[in-house]
């Protein structure tokens, strides 16, 4: 998920044209921990995921949106990948 949600804030960044150091600044947060959020290797608390949406000027919903979509779709595809094993009835035991 932490990956999924780090994707999702870089596309958005990005389709909007704007560099890390700019909406770093305006979620008050380093540029380095926004570039480690968007890279999927720290977790965005709440707190931290609305002030990066309120620089892109994004509704958090859309953001968690987009993620919740991408990991059904992920799901999916594992779940599909997965085959079934087969279950084996028990065996009777003899009466003594």
């Amino acid at each position: 998920m932490r990956e999924l949600l780090g994707a999702s804030l870089r596309a958005e960044r990005v389709s909007q044209g704007r560099t890390l150091r700019e909406v770093s600044s305006g979620a008050r947060v380093s540029l380095g921990y926004l570039s480690e959020v968007e890279r999927g290797q720290k977790e965005a608390s709440s707190e931290l995921l609305a002030a990066i949406c309120s620089a892109l000027e994004v509704p958090m919903s859309s953001v968690l949106s987009t993620v919740s979509n991408e990991m059904a779709v992920q799901e999916l595809a594992q779940h599909k990948a997965v085959t079934p094993l087969r279950v084996r009835k028990p065996v009777a035991q003899a009466a003594a």
